[in-house]
């Protein structure tokens, strides 16, 4: 518990001084007239619904890409928005999909503590611990999920049994 609550002072700390590079030259007309463009957070979404559609066909090298593009814009998103756990579950859901383990876990539990009622990061992290092998947690996080009446529970229920 120690460590997940320095990880996310360290994580702060990192947002905070990200925040000042991304926010520099912005305001200044560039010439475009219509709404600005979209940020981090709705690109990410974007990249990450193509990746999960092109990993569905097969194509994993194309999806690592789409994966990876995801999870940078994830990155900007969350230096704007340091205490989204919407986003930290996205972070999360890349950093499983591309095989950085420890940083996905990390993401889904900074989430959790940020909200413990997030159904959506729960079920990921179900998920992820079933692929680590990792059943008792897996069954763990089902349980939390039992009451919600939610989809949650019944799709993570499908993938132990």
């Amino acid at each position: 518990m120690k460590n997940i609550k320095f990880i996310l002072i360290i994580f702060f700390l990192i947002s905070i001084i990200s925040k000042t590079n991304a926010y520099e030259g912005h305001g200044e007309n560039l010439g475009r007239e219509g709404p600005p463009p979209a940020g981090p957070y709705k690109l990410g979404f974007k990249e990450l619904e193509r990746a999960i559609k092109i990993e569905k066909k097969g194509k994993l090298k194309k999806a690592k890409i789409k994966f990876e593009k995801a999870l940078d814009y994830f990155l900007k998103a969350n230096a704007e928005d340091p205490a989204n756990p919407d986003i930290l579950n996205y972070l999360g859901l890349c950093s499983a999909k591309l095989g950085f383990d420890e940083n996905a876990e990390i993401y889904y539990l900074l989430g959790l503590e940020l909200n413990d009622q997030h159904n959506s990061i729960k079920y990921n992290l179900g998920v992820f611990y079933k692929n680590q092998n990792r059943i008792s947690d897996t069954k763990e996080i089902l349980n939390s999920l039992k009451n919600c009446e939610c989809e949650e529970y019944e799709n993570l229920k499908m993938q132990i049994n």
